[in-house]
């Protein structure tokens, strides 16, 4: 191809940090106004890659070259690489949340003329980008006010208030719904349309194979393969992978056998109301039971109550007016607060693990044992760093965390490794119910396949585990049993061997419970997993 056709090249791009070569010798090309995808496993260096591009890492701080549109680019931070006509959206959003969305748009590149910031045109120009990425909105609404995906389209506005030639996207919808994705690949389909080029950065392979021109592969910090949609040979999503974790992946999830117990945990008319508007029922007279041995799904829409019923049973984490009962192990158990959930042998691992999850500027051996303090203190108290060091290096190797040693930063890790670390703080709290809210969330296939072994081990050691996932193959992939809410309400149950996306997806837009088969539905689904059916 000649070099007229490319917009973008990076050759021989090798990035080093302490004890780490995140890219090694990369090389990376896009044609001018096509999408452009890059995919790899976590720690994979395609972020590392993007932020080089972008000047996140200024030149001279790795080896290599970058040519734009022909030319030798040195860019020295990112105000040189947008005054280029490259934006990066980061997957983390940068929003400013008590600013208004105006403000926020041209924020750095305010509207003003000899010094004072023309606040009428600042609204009207916000006003025109909003319509133009399809959110009718008043620009002077807060960001905390919206949702993720509206948050992401101002996001992109932003990015559109300054000159862009190549649209960089980090994982643009990995905490999106389908409808808000949706509508973000036909915004990016437009750009295309109208000579924007993007690179577009996600783990989710069906929407890459949905909406990219070409994929580049990258494993291990080098250039694997990078392959065309549209040329002879099919790419298929098992092709990516296989370029991906090097080797191919036969199925997307580990077979397991299960071994039901007894019941550990039920919850009947379960009741909470909005902490904010306390007239508002989110969840409504919701009953759900786990036993021992069994991984239960929880499927819904976005903003069907999934996460607000588990927050809630975990120690009335989250809510205001809760009503209803908690049995655990056939007993009621009052949990007033995080600590008494704790106490009864409940954990529950937030969807948002940077921001709930975590303590980003603490290390591995700190995180592990955060939930766990007792296990490795005094008795007056004191920490025992060599006790939290023996076990966080139990969970480093047992989850095949990848990280220098147990002393390194949680904020510096993958997301995958970081998924597995806020796995390892609960289970070393020794719980008998997991309730795992999105553990997979932004993670790429290979984690995701050890993930479901560490969650198909915790039931094999007796533990109840509880899946809440907006990924429907996932909780079929995983589950004994799916219950779906919709409305704040359990709309329907259905044991394994009936679940398919399509019944699934039929309970979970239903607006009132179907009572019957929800009951029903009980007794079948844990006698044909207590018969061990294979999966």
């Amino acid at each position: 191809m000649s070099g007229e056709d490319l917009i973008l090249e990076m050759r021989g791009i090798t990035k080093e940090f302490p004890g780490v070569k995140a890219l090694s010798d990369v090389t990376f090309t896009v044609r001018r106004g096509e999408v452009h995808a890059i995919c790899g496993e976590n720690g994979a260096g395609k972020s590392t890659l993007m932020k080089v591009l972008s000047g996140v890492y200024p030149h001279g701080t790795y080896d290599g070259e970058i040519l734009l549109d022909g030319e030798p680019v040195q860019f020295r931070g990112i105000r040189d690489s947008e005054h280029a006509g490259i934006v990066i959206i980061h997957q983390e959003l940068a929003l400013v949340p008590r600013l208004s969305i105006a403000e926020n748009i041209y924020l750095g590149n305010e509207q003003a003329a000899g010094g004072v910031v023309d606040w009428h045109a600042t609204r009207a120009r916000a006003r025109a980008l909003l319509l133009r990425v399809g959110l009718d909105e008043n620009p002077d609404v807060t960001p905390i006010d919206l949702g993720v995906g509206k948050q992401q389209l101002v996001e992109i506005a932003k990015a559109l208030s300054k000159r862009v030639d190549l649209l960089i996207l980090d994982e643009p919808t990995a905490a999106l719904n389908d409808e808000d994705s949706a509508h973000l690949l036909n915004l990016i389909r437009d750009f295309r349309d109208q000579g924007i080029t993007s690179i577009i950065i996600s783990h989710k392979l069906n929407e890459i194979a949905a909406i990219a021109d070409r994929v580049t592969v990258i494993r291990d910090g080098r250039t694997i393969e990078t392959l065309d949609f549209h040329g002879d040979e099919q790419v298929t999503e098992d092709r990516i992978i296989r370029g991906m974790v090097g080797r191919p992946l036969d199925s997307r999830f580990p077979e397991h056998t299960p071994t039901i117990g007894a019941e550990a945990l039920r919850v009947e008319d379960w009741t909470v109301h909005h902490p904010a508007d306390t007239e508002r029922v989110v969840v409504d007279h919701a009953n759900l039971t786990v036993h021992r041995g069994e991984i239960v799904g929880l499927a819904g829409l976005m903003g069907a109550g999934r996460t607000e019923l588990a927050m809630s049973v975990f120690g009335r984490a989250w809510g205001t007016n809760i009503s209803g009962r908690v049995y655990k192990d056939g007993q009621e158990v009052h949990l007033k607060r995080v600590g008494d959930a704790i106490a009864h042998g409940i954990a529950y691992t937030t969807e948002d693990r940077k921001a709930l999850g975590l303590n980003l500027i603490q290390t591995i051996r700190e995180n592990v044992s955060a939930s766990a303090l007792g296990k490795v203190s005094t008795w007056w108290g004191m920490v025992r760093g060599g006790a939290e060091e023996v076990v966080a290096q139990r969970y480093l190797k047992e989850f095949r965390i990848k990280a220098p040693s147990v002393e390194a930063l949680v904020g510096k890790l993958s997301g995958g490794n970081q998924q597995k670390v806020v796995l390892s703080k609960w289970v070393n709290a020794d719980p008998d119910v997991l309730i795992l809210d999105e553990p997979t969330r932004g993670i790429d296939v290979g984690a995701k396949y050890e993930i479901y072994g560490i969650i198909n081990a915790l039931a094999d050691a007796g533990k109840a585990v509880i899946v809440i996932s907006s990924e429907l193959p996932e909780l079929l992939g995983v589950c004994d049993r799916i219950y779906t809410m919709s409305q704040g309400r359990i709309t329907g149950e259905v044991p394994r061997e009936r679940a398919t996306q399509e019944e699934l997806m039929r309970y979970m837009t239903m607006e009132k419970p179907r009572e019957a088969a929800s009951v029903a539905a009980t007794d079948t689904a844990v006698d044909a997993a207590m018969e061990g059916t294979n999966r």
